[in-house]
């Protein structure tokens, strides 16, 4: 084993780590979080930092061929479109009339 495959097998723990940990945090916020805006934050999250760092693990596993930038073109995919459609469902919701969680505060009455 050459120097240069010991990086990029420590470079593909660290990105799987990292995806692994994002998709742990953003389930644990779509169970937690009090509404729709804060778990559709939530859930883009873990879809775009989860999934990118996961896909850059596995087309650096893979090494650099064809398949490696077929990864990385869906990888690229992914970071352009979860946002895009968390953005366009929180926006629908709120234009319907859903409004956002607020925490109350002392002397306010509850609705």
């Amino acid at each position: 084993m050459t120097p240069a495959d010991a990086v990029i097998g420590a470079l593909t723990v660290v990105f799987a780590g990292l995806g692994a940990f994002f998709f742990l945090v953003g389930t644990l916020g779509l169970l937690r979080l009090p509404d729709f805006f804060s778990r559709t934050h939530a859930a883009t999250k873990c879809d775009t930092v989860g999934a990118g760092s996961l896909l850059l693990a596995l087309a650096l596993y893979n090494g650099l061929d064809a398949d490696s930038l077929k990864i990385i073109a869906i990888a690229g995919l992914v970071l352009l479109t979860s946002p895009t459609s968390g953005h366009a469902l929180a926006r629908a919701a709120f234009r319907t009339g859903l409004v956002p969680w607020r925490k109350e505060r002392a002397g306010e009455e509850a609705s």
